[in-house]
């Protein structure tokens, strides 16, 4: 029972090989609820049911990354692993060769209830993190997961107890980051993110559901949506130049990139990259700046 998924992702991540369900049920039996044959004969599950998809990311951690404790609220986000896996195999893609694992010690922002970002940065490269939210029973709900893998050594959490901070706050005068993650709310209101489930439901051939809609607003709208909070995120970060080798972002509108090009650049960014990823026929896009001259980026591998 093996799920053909014909997704161009990082030559690096397993997912590119399909889902094996045979593998995926023995591996976590309340998979089975969700599975089935569709009219094409192949093993799937239906990915407009949030609660069949949480249940197939459940057992794609505990085959793929022993992460055997992934529970959280069903009101929250529910990340699909494969593309998370994706961020994670590019940012490492950014980083210098010559750099140990001990080294690497990256910030997420808003890593949400799940903690998935840094589970899997964890799981597959040994990164430490910082990761952080302004929503407390994110926190509460990253702490206990953190807790049952045995991951408090591995993975810190801090609250951001002022919305309109992203680093403020959270990063301390000793800190030194090798990266910022970070996957930024898509929408600038509820309403605008209900129309895209809608679309998005409809692609999947079911009718447009509320009820379908699964997220917390922190999680998926900003007041002025992602432009505004990028860009918010890019002047922060300037802030904070000397703290981090690089700091990276998802991109979800690529009309948003020039002004983030043309921001950076006011802002002193020496160096500005943008990697496309595919997954089926969704693109996005990380976009990933760093401050430091070269020189500067020498010496913070050497030291």
């Amino acid at each position: 029972m093996t799920h053909v998924n014909k997704s161009k992702l990082h030559p690096k991540n397993k997912h590119n090989a399909g889902y094996d369900f045979q593998k995926l049920l023995a591996t976590f039996p309340a998979l089975k609820e969700y599975v089935f044959e569709n009219k094409h004969q192949t093993t799937t599950i239906d990915f407009a049911n949030p609660k069949a998809v949480k249940a197939l990311n459940t057992a794609l951690l505990r085959e793929h990354y022993h992460i055997n404790y992934w529970v959280f609220s069903d009101k929250n986000l529910t990340p699909p692993i494969p593309s998370r896996v994706n961020y994670i195999h590019y940012l490492h893609d950014l980083l210098p060769d010559n750099i140990t694992k001990k080294d690497v010690t990256i910030l997420d922002v808003g890593t949400g209830a799940s903690c998935i970002y840094p589970l899997l940065g964890n799981a597959i490269y040994k990164w430490n993190f910082v990761a952080t939210d302004i929503d407390d029973y994110a926190i509460k709900s990253a702490k206990n997961i953190i807790s049952k893998n045995s991951l408090s050594e591995n993975i810190r959490l801090r609250l951001q107890k002022d919305k309109a901070n992203i680093f403020n706050g959270i990063v301390r005068e000793n800190d030194r980051f090798m990266a910022s993650i970070c996957n930024p709310p898509f929408f600038a209101s509820q309403e605008e993110a209900k129309k895209a489930n809608e679309l998005k439901l409809k692609g999947l051939g079911k009718e447009g559901n509320p009820r379908n809609f699964s997220g917390m607003h922190h999680e998926l709208w900003y007041q002025g949506g992602e432009k505004a909070f990028l860009h918010n995120y890019l002047y922060q970060s300037s802030l904070f130049k000397s703290q981090f080798f690089c700091f990276t972002t998802l991109v979800s509108n690529k009309k948003n990139i020039k002004s983030m090009y043309a921001s950076l650049e006011k802002l002193g960014a020496t160096d500005i990259k943008t990697i496309s990823m595919h997954q089926g026929n969704k693109i996005s896009r990380i976009v990933a700046w760093t401050f430091l001259t070269k020189d500067e980026q020498k010496d913070w591998v050497n030291s």
